[in-house]
């Protein structure tokens, strides 16, 4: 191992020159990256739909193509797993990643290209590695393991060439050979299909790693972490291992989780947030706990930024790099070499930075609270929370809320189901800091909230430990990729959880 890290460490710092190519230049990398997309797929059937030998600018390739929601690529996506070639993307697609999403489908199935995957994500993944690296020249990062909390593996053919599995199966079945000595745990237990028996197998095969990193969603890095400390007697994770130096994360908001974090560790490590999906790897921190993911322009995907205010919209606009503002929020729509045109991920995002250019996710299009016209998006909702905790004293573990809506004996408000790690010792000044925080970072909610005319104090909910992990289970969802959603505008997952669990204590 040390052998082999050396070499690779020096690789990865000779891919900076790269990087600051495209990060000097991103709307010049942008034009090329689309000229590429639409010169590859050109001969496909949509490209042929869509006249692309005949667009030559940006605004030729949007006059043409509308955007795309997945069921609007479905049937062609459904062609794909059938085994038809050549219809959205000029090279074979044998692999599709399974993504439990929000549309109206259980689960989305996205088309992986071999030039997804290495013009994607794994150049995106050295890139990381590299910036990582400029960021801290001693690192020791590959002179011990990477720990990886995935998904499940469910490999599972859809005919006779191709087969589908979460996104996290599918790298690891096409990583290059080297990358699995840098990995622990071992590839049958990393993609068990049964999360609690796997979190047991996980904990007990790498205790003994001399591991240096640690990437997952922050939820179940915690049961994991947990459940080390269990095994080994050891107070801190630090103990368990003092060569830990890098946690990364993704998929939900660190915020509310980071105090958890520095406490069960127990020593300084850097935080690196990272921005990749099924659909491709956008962004990453190039600096470990500033504000912002750097965007990859140069990655096989082409960006258009749709401000929220056009959802649903029959024509919805888009703009490109050159006019976006800072502190909007925007819905990115992706043109990728998977075979996605004009393809509306889901998530909103806003620019933290023009140059370069960082970005932020926001929230969902579609997570969100906007019952009374407050626009409260997640990013609000995280902010909220962590404030409130720090005022309190408080640890959330997770969260989620829904809209009461008016009837003849009350007006509106906002219900929290919240599940803390350590309770507030007063719910009800919880509540209150809750109800503040908002109110200072949301003008709309403040003034809803201006004498309870609209909205009245939140309710909050405390619920016992391990509801939300009994939630996913119950409806399938146990595992790396799966989370509870933070936001509705709908009652439904608040009723079902509420069924299921008496609140310890109910704040009305």
């Amino acid at each position: 191992m040390r052998l082999l890290s050396p070499a690779i460490s020096s690789l990865a710092r000779s891919r900076l020159w790269r990087i600051d190519a495209w990060k000097e230049h991103p709307v010049n990398a942008q034009r090329e990256v689309l000229q590429d997309l639409v010169t590859t797929a050109q001969y496909t059937e949509f490209g042929r739909k869509y006249n692309f030998s005949n667009l030559f600018t940006v605004r030729d390739f949007k006059n043409a193509v509308p955007v795309h929601e997945y069921n609007d690529l479905k049937p062609y996506i459904e062609r794909i797993m059938a085994g038809e070639q050549n219809i959205l993307w000029n090279t074979p697609i044998y692999w599709f990643a399974k993504s439990s999403g929000t549309t109206s489908d259980k689960s989305k199935f996205i088309p992986i290209s071999d030039e997804s995957l290495v013009d994607g994500h794994f150049k995106a993944s050295k890139d990381v590695l590299s910036m990582y690296y400029q960021f801290k020249p001693d690192a020791e990062l590959l002179t011990g393991k990477g720990l990886l909390i995935g998904g499940s593996h469910n490999i599972n053919p859809v005919n006779k060439e191709a087969q589908y599995g979460d996104l996290s199966a599918v790298l690891f079945q096409n990583s290059p050979f080297w990358a699995h000595w840098l990995r622990t745990p071992d590839i049958s237990i990393a993609l068990m299909d049964e999360w609690e028996s796997k979190i047991e197998k996980i904990a007990e095969a790498t205790i003994k790693e001399n591991v240096t990193s640690v990437s997952g969603v922050p939820t179940w890095t915690l049961v994991l972490f947990k459940r080390i400390l269990a095994i080994t007697g050891k107070q801190t994770i630090g103990e368990v291992w003092p060569s830990l130096e890098l946690y990364m994360h993704g998929g939900v908001s660190f915020t509310p989780y980071k105090e958890q974090f520095q406490k069960i560790i127990g020593k300084e490590i850097n935080y690196l947030e990272m921005y990749n999906a099924s659909e491709g790897f956008f962004a990453a921190q190039d600096v470990p706990g500033s504000e912002g993911m750097l965007l990859f322009p140069d990655h096989g995907i082409f960006y258009e930024f749709m401000p929220v205010s056009e959802y649903g919209k029959n024509d919805p606009q888009t703009i490109g790099l050159q006019e976006v503002e800072m502190g909007k929020n925007y819905a990115p729509v992706i043109s990728t070499n998977g075979g996605l045109w004009r393809y509306l991920l889901g998530d909103t995002i806003q620019f933290t930075s023009l140059n370069p250019f960082r970005i932020k996710v926001s929230g969902r299009l579609k997570h969100y609270m906007n019952a009374f016209g407050e626009e409260v998006i997640v990013d609000n909702a995280d902010k909220a929370i962590a404030i409130a905790s720090e005022k309190t004293g408080a640890i959330v573990n997770d969260y989620t809320a829904a809209p009461v809506y008016f009837s003849e004996a009350s007006n509106g408000a906002h219900e929290w189901l919240i599940e803390f790690e350590k309770e507030p010792d007063n719910l009800e000044t919880f509540t209150n800091e809750l109800d503040a925080a908002l109110k200072n970072i949301n003008s709309d909610y403040e003034a809803k909230r201006y004498k309870s005319i609209a909205l009245r104090l939140p309710i909050i909910h405390s619920l016992k430990k391990g509801t939300f992990e009994e939630w996913l289970r119950s409806n399938g969802k146990l595992g790396g990729q799966h989370k509870v959603p933070r936001l509705s505008n709908e009652r439904k997952l608040v009723e079902e959880i509420l069924q299921m669990n008496t609140p310890t204590f109910v704040n009305k």
